[in-house]
């Protein structure tokens, strides 16, 4: 393997990667902030259950993906266009 190929392996898994980060983080953040809130009003009633601080989140999770669907949808399909495309120049090329 020549070194413009592993560069081109190297930079379709930073692209993965990327997405990767890029699509779960208002997942993880939404989820991150609920726990916060739910847990600084378990400290501040001091009320200690462990589904207390579980639901809300599952809940809040699922809002989000739902709410973020369509966004999720176009950066997968740009990316799955964009792989297949250099998929066909770098077979064209070799």
């Amino acid at each position: 393997m020549d070194s413009d190929h592993l560069q081109l392996a190297v930079d379709l898994g930073r692209g993965a990667l990327l997405l990767a980060i890029k699509l779960s983080f208002p997942i993880l953040i939404a989820g991150l902030v609920v726990g916060a809130v739910i847990s600084v009003l378990q400290a501040a009633t001091q009320i200690q259950e462990q589904s207390l601080n579980q639901v809300p989140k599952m809940f809040t999770v699922a809002a989000v993906i739902f709410l973020i669907l369509p966004w999720l949808m176009t950066m997968l399909v740009e990316y799955t266009v964009g792989l297949v495309h250099e998929m066909g120049t770098t077979l064209s090329r070799m």
